[in-house]
C-alpha cells in the first residue's frame, strides 16, 4: 500500500546483519567507535583508490552476511551502488559473487534506495533474503568529480568531503532486528543552485520536502487512508 511517495509495507521486513568499512578519517570522528572496521589507510592494501573501493563494498557484504549468520547461498539478490561511471566499484564486487544483481545509483541516498526497493521485493514475497549496499570514496570521488589529488588543487571553505566507507545490511522475511516499515521514494527538486562546490545547498530543498511528509504521515496514521487494507 501507498501514500503519495510513501510505500507501507505489510509485513514489514528486518535487517537481520549489517556491517560497515571507514577509512581513517573517519575513524577518527564521533561515529568512530560504532563502525565495525577502520581501515589503516585509504588504499587499503590495494594499488589503486578504484581497488579499495570495490575492496571496501565486498569486504562490507561478507561482513554483513556473516553478522546476519546465514550462508551465502541464502542470498537472493544483492543491491548495490556507488558514486562512479557505471557504477564500477560496486558491478566489480558483484563478480565475486554468485548473486542476482540490480546495480543502483542515487549518489549519497543509494544506501537508502537500496533498503527501499530490497523491502518493497521482500515485502512483496519476490526475494526471501536479499543484501543492500553502497560505498563511496573521498579519493576517487575526487578525481571523477572534481580534481585528482594529484594535481594538488586548493579546495574552497564550502567543498564538500566525501566520506570513505561502505555499508551494507541483509533484508529477510524474517528475523531479529530492526523493521523497515515504511519507505519515502523522493523527488528532484531544483531551487537552481549553481554552485558546484556547494551540494548541501542543492539537497537541501528535497530533504526539507522529505521531513514533512515525515511529520505529516504520523498525524494520519490513524485515518482511514492509512489503514485501508493494512
Amino acid at each position: 500500500m501507498h501514500i503519495h511517495q510513501t510505500v507501507i509495507f505489510k509485513h514489514k521486513p528486518v535487517i537481520i546483519g549489517s556491517y560497515s568499512i571507514v577509512g581513517p578519517k573517519e575513524g577518527k570522528g564521533n561515529f568512530g567507535p560504532y563502525f565495525n572496521y577502520v581501515m589503516k589507510d585509504d588504499s587499503f592494501g590495494e594499488n589503486t583508490y578504484e581497488k579499495a573501493e570495490k575492496k571496501m563494498i565486498q569486504s562490507a557484504i561478507i561482513g554483513a552476511i556473516e553478522d546476519a549468520k546465514v550462508k551465502p547461498n541464502d542470498i537472493n539478490l544483492m543491491l548495490a551502488g556507488d558514486l562512479l561511471n557505471q557504477i564500477i566499484s560496486s558491478s566489480y564486487a558483484a563478480r565475486y559473487f554468485n548473486f542476482a544483481y540490480l546495480g543502483l545509483f542515487s549518489a549519497c541516498s543509494t544506501i537508502a534506495e537500496s533498503l527501499a526497493v530490497g523491502s518493497a521485493l521482500v515485502d512483496g514475497g519476490e526475494f526471501d533474503t536479499v543484501v543492500c549496499s553502497t560505498a563511496s570514496h573521498f579519493c576517487t570521488a575526487e578525481r571523477q568529480f572534481r580534481f585528482p589529488l594529484e594535481l594538488g588543487n586548493q579546495r574552497p571553505p564550502t567543498s564538500q568531503w566525501t566520506v570513505t566507507g561502505a555499508g551494507a545490511c541483509v533484508i529477510a522475511k524474517e528475523g531479529i532486528g530492526p523493521r523497515i516499515t515504511m519507505a519515502t521514494f523522493g523527488k528532484v527538486v531544483d531551487w537552481g543552485i549553481n554552485d558546484v562546490n556547494n551540494m548541501g545547498a542543492a539537497m537541501a530543498p528535497a530533504i526539507v520536502i522529505i521531513g514533512l511528509c515525515g511529520m505529516i504521515l504520523p498525524r494520519i496514521s490513524n485515518t482511514k487512508i492509512y489503514s485501508k487494507g493494512g
